[in-house]
């Protein structure tokens, strides 16, 4: 499994492409801006991108979707909560960001296979009600959850910081170890943060 970082848009958002190198297929994740060098990364290495998943449907993290979708005639995956921020987000109204016609919904604990894959999707909600965790392999998509050293913001409408501690704790509670991929800044490892992190340290003591 291969894993690109491409930081997309004014808040640097991290979208991901997840590779099978068997057979250079790929799983966008988050692809909040920026659509042509997304787009772009998969035609230069000949990847066949099979559809996009979403963490959560903050503008910054949908912005290029529907570009993708269309271009490439994919279905996104989102949760069925945070369905809804792609029309009730302020910012989203703004830019006309709307939820496609192929969109599907993920559960907490559904399981896709995708690109020869495999998904799992945690819900873990606190900076949106909605908002998932993807585990592929060893890697841990987290979105605005988590993030090094720190955790996403609870103070936009949906927040909420007593859900958002709840979920660090379930993402604490994994077993084993992985690479942590957050939705902004550097990757790190669950290791490191349930030892260091803060808010991680709190969560586990908390609840």
């Amino acid at each position: 499994m291969l894993i690109k970082t491409i930081p997309v848009g004014q808040y640097e958002t991290n979208c991901y492409i997840v590779t099978n190198e068997n057979n250079l297929q790929s799983v966008v994740i988050d692809p909040g801006d920026e659509g042509n060098a997304i787009l772009d990364y998969l035609e230069d290495n000949k990847l066949k991108a099979q559809a996009v998943l979403i963490t959560h449907g903050h503008f910054d993290h949908v912005g290029a979707v529907n570009y993708i979708c269309e271009e490439l005639n994919i279905p996104v995956y989102i949760s069925k909560k945070d369905d809804a921020a792609f029309s009730s987000d302020p910012m989203a109204k703004m830019f006309g960001y709307t939820m496609p016609e192929y969109g599907k919904h993920y559960d907490d604990g559904d399981e896709l296979e995708l690109a020869g894959m495999k998904f799992k999707i945690i819900a873990t909600p606190g900076h949106t009600p909605g908002g998932v965790s993807i585990v592929c392999e060893n890697a841990l998509f987290c979105g605005d959850t988590l993030f090094k050293g720190s955790c996403g913001r609870t103070d936009m409408p949906g927040g909420d910081i007593d859900a958002e501690l709840r979920s660090l704790k379930k993402l604490c509670l994994l077993p084993g170890d992985y690479e942590v991929y957050p939705g902004h800044m550097d990757s790190s490892t669950l290791e490191r943060e349930r030892n260091f992190n803060y808010y991680c340290r709190m969560a586990m003591e908390k609840y």
